[in-house]
């Protein structure tokens, strides 16, 4: 079984691992924030079992995420898609993702919409996945198991429209204040390539996917969002993010 993630901030990992952990007793991850993945193109077989996780942003998979998976070569690995979201609507997220598993071959068995705090607001579904969470998520892969077990089984409906919804990323960007040491880490660790790696304090703003990730790995604490531009998307989004939203589980029949 490979665990197919791209998990910026580790939210999307937490919810991965849960359901992995269900279902098999070992999996291999397969990163696809690692900027290796970009010349890679990975090949499965039918024998395999393949968890694709991404976050979701604006309603959509995050666009690296995708074109690294369309890299892929799915042979008839049964696929199961979990779209994470920080509690608010996935939108076109789950049916994107289905789409492309089906384009790269492989053949989607399953799917979960799976809650973690939200990679930028970290007030909306802060502490997800909590208890009832782990519960849920527990159940979804024992159901998953089982329907592995079956030899065939039939489509896989998901909630979404095409075309999808239009999203071109977001105009904050992570910059670093004098905290930062120009230790590189973030640079390395950038899915997208927006630091670079001889002027770590700075961000390539035309690259950059607001991911979060360099945010969450700077040992510093010296990278972060323009406050008064978080503090208004906060109240804008408070709206459609406070209210608890539901894990859901989708079965192919």
């Amino acid at each position: 079984m490979y665990e197919i993630i791209f998990s910026p901030t580790g939210g999307t990992k937490k919810v991965a691992d849960l359901l992995c952990g269900g279902i098999a007793a070992k999996c291999e991850i397969v990163d696809l924030c690692d900027r290796k993945m970009e010349q890679e193109n990975r090949a499965f077989t039918a024998e395999d079992i393949c968890l694709f996780a991404v976050p979701c942003f604006g309603g959509r998979v995050p666009d690296l995420a995708a074109q690294r998976i369309r890299r892929m070569k799915g042979n008839h690995a049964k696929a199961i898609l979990v779209v994470v979201i920080g509690n608010r609507a996935y939108d076109d997220a789950l049916i994107e993702l289905r789409d492309l598993a089906e384009e790269a071959g492989f053949v989607p068995a399953a799917a979960v919409c799976g809650n973690a705090e939200h990679s930028i607001m970290r007030q909306f579904g802060n502490g997800r996945p909590d208890a009832q969470d782990v519960a849920e998520l527990k159940t979804y892969a024992s159901r998953i198991k089982e329907l592995l077990k079956q030899e065939n089984y039939g489509e896989l409906r998901v909630p979404g429209n095409r075309p999808y919804k239009k999203y071109s990323g977001l105009p904050m960007k992570p910059s670093a204040s004098g905290k930062c040491t120009k230790c590189g880490k973030c640079a390395k660790e950038c899915p997208a390539g927006a630091i670079p790696e001889e002027h770590p304090d700075k961000t390539d703003k035309n690259r950059c996917i607001t991911c979060m990730r360099c945010v969450a790995v700077c040992p510093a604490g010296a990278r972060a969002l323009n406050k008064v531009m978080l503090g208004a998307a906060g109240m804008a989004m408070k709206k459609v993010c406070s209210e608890r939203k539901k894990n859901e589980l989708y079965l192919a029949k």
